[in-house]
C-alpha cells in the first residue's frame, strides 16, 4: 500500500466515529406521526461530534480498494471517548473520490455503551448522506432503567427526532419510571396531605 493510500485509510477510520458521533441528536422530541414513536435518550445517546481518538480492535482486518470497504471481522470493539461499539462484524464503505465516509455496517450482536445509556440489535447502520442510524434486529435501548424496544430504531439526527417500528404483527414496548422525588418535595407533599 503506498502512502497516499495510506492516509485515506486513516482518513476513512477517522470519520467512522464522527458519523457515529455526529449531530445532537434525541435531546428534543419532534411531534410524532401516526406510527411513529418518538423516543428521548438524553443527549442523542453518544450521538454528539468529537475529535477524540478512535481505537478499533478486531480478530481481522481487511480492506478492499476495489469495492471501496474496509471490513473489520471478529470480535469488534471501537471505542471513542465514554461511547464504545461491539460487534461481529464492522463494514465501512467510503468514496473513493473524496474518501469520505458514506456508510458503517455493524452486524451480528451489535451493542452501543455510553456511561448508563446501552442500545443493542442484530445490525446498526450509519448512514453519512441521510444522517441517520438504523438499529434493526430486536432493537432494545435502554438508559438507567427506562426501555424502549421494537424490530427497528431509527434515529433522524438532524431532525432530533427517532422512529421505533413494531416487527411484523407485533408492537413497541416502553418502559419509563419516573425520576425520583427529591426530598423538598416529599416534605410538601407530606405537610399537603395533612392539612
Amino acid at each position: 500500500m503506498n502512502r497516499s493510500r495510506g492516509i485515506g485509510l486513516l482518513i476513512i477510520l477517522f470519520s467512522f466515529f464522527l458519523i457515529l458521533n455526529s449531530g445532537e441528536g434525541q435531546e428534543k422530541s419532534g411531534s410524532a406521526k401516526r406510527g411513529e414513536k418518538s423516543l428521548q435518550t438524553g443527549k442523542g445517546f453518544g450521538f454528539t461530534t468529537s475529535r477524540a481518538p478512535i481505537d478499533i480492535d478486531s480478530d481481522r482486518l481487511e480492506a478492499d480498494q476495489k469495492t471501496n470497504t474496509i471490513t473489520y471481522k471478529g470480535n469488534v470493539v471501537a471505542k471513542q471517548e465514554d461511547v464504545t461499539l461491539y460487534a461481529n462484524t464492522l463494514v465501512i464503505i467510503y468514496d473513493p473520490d473524496t474518501k469520505k465516509l458514506k456508510e458503517i455496517v455493524a452486524s451480528g450482536n451489535v451493542k452501543v455503551v455510553q456511561l448508563e445509556r446501552r442500545a443493542t440489535g442484530q445490525k446498526v447502520t450509519f448512514d453519512q448522506d441521510k444522517n441517520k442510524v438504523i438499529l434493526d434486529g430486536d432493537a432494545v435501548v435502554r438508559e438507567g432503567t427506562n426501555v424502549i424496544r421494537g424490530e427497528r430504531i431509527t434515529f433522524y439526527v438532524e431532525e432530533e427526532r427517532s422512529v421505533v417500528e413494531p416487527g411484523k404483527g407485533g408492537r413497541v414496548s416502553t418502559s419509563i419510571t419516573p425520576p425520583a422525588k427529591e426530598e423538598g418535595e416529599e416534605k410538601k407533599a407530606k405537610e399537603g396531605k395533612k392539612r
